[in-house]
């Protein structure tokens, strides 16, 4: 198994800032008994689980520690853990998190040809169910095409599903590739759709057709700070957005805060982010099937 990190690097200083420290309660929704964080990151702590020599970005340390504690103040108790670029390959940080929960937590790892099919049955027996591929321009743009398909055939029979970031306006380039895909697929944050394009723009009504017609299609109802006009709050313009797709197919919608949220320059209040969840879906029956049928369909929480 590929092991980027080297172990005694010194603590590098942060690139990117932090999150917000003085976030509040949700005021407005309390969630259900079992609700899931599905979109979530553990940085660190560097001391421990050094970050890749190849990252884009280096993020103060937010470890499983810290995220307890956010999780308390939300609300929440489960949660899925997506392994980000600043740790490259090597997903002992996020196995670690994964381990503290004692059953509340999965994740989605981020694999290369180096691992073998033991290292994805150990990756399988501690709650890993899929695999991130990034094809965002500014972060690095599409990877190595003939390596995806490897490993996504080399997923298949884990069941595992893989995990797509995306900008929206090269998912109509992407159509083949996405209709050919054997394992369900997840598009990360609403495809990054900006929302001050309006509801009816090319990149997004050709989202809603997938959700409407590929039962392989999944989407994260996330990250609206990134999408919204002037990236500050209320970020009301996203919630048409948010709930066209639940229109579409509430079966195969999830939502998470993106904590820590990298390369933001604003952080996020995440009470607000919970308290916002409640606009995008103002159904109680369909937030319950958002926030814990939907993401228990997908990962093996106790």
């Amino acid at each position: 198994m590929a092991t980027t990190n080297p172990p005694h690097d010194p603590l590098p200083e942060p690139t990117v800032p932090g999150p917000n420290l003085d976030r509040s309660a949700p005021t407005r929704f309390t969630p259900p008994a079992h609700a899931c964080d599905a979109h979530c990151h553990v940085f660190g702590p560097a001391a421990q689980f050094p970050f890749s020599p190849n990252r884009s970005y280096t993020p103060p340390d937010s470890g499983i520690d810290d995220f307890l504690g956010l999780q308390d103040r939300l609300g929440l108790s489960r949660a899925v853990f997506v392994q980000a670029s600043c740790h490259g390959t090597d997903n002992a940080a996020m196995l670690d998190a994964i381990k503290r929960g004692d059953g509340r937590f999965a994740g989605v790892a981020m694999i290369d040809d180096s691992y073998t099919d033991d290292d994805l049955r150990m990756l399988h027996d501690h709650r890993v169910r899929g695999t991130r591929f990034n094809f965002v321009a500014h972060l690095g743009g599409k990877p190595d095409l003939d390596v995806f398909w490897r490993l996504v055939h080399r997923i298949e029979p884990l069941g595992w599903h893989i995990v797509l970031h995306f900008d929206a306006k090269d998912l109509p380039d992407h159509a083949d590739l996405l209709d050919a895909l054997p394992v369900p697929y997840v598009i990360d944050h609403m495809a990054r759709v900006p929302a001050a394009d309006g509801i009816d723009q090319e990149p997004f009504q050709y989202l809603l057709d997938l959700m409407r017609t590929d039962e392989k299609c999944w989407v994260k109802i996330s990250c609206a700070e990134r999408l919204t006009e002037g990236r500050v709050a209320p970020y009301d313009d996203v919630v048409p957005f948010a709930r066209a797709l639940v229109a579409a197919a509430p079966d195969r919608i999830l939502w998470g805060t993106d904590w820590p949220h990298p390369n933001l320059k604003v952080m996020p209040d995440e009470g607000h982010l919970v308290d916002l969840f409640a606009d995008f879906v103002p159904d109680e029956t369909t937030r319950n099937q958002i926030l814990v049928d939907n993401p228990a369909r997908l990962y093996p929480f106790d």
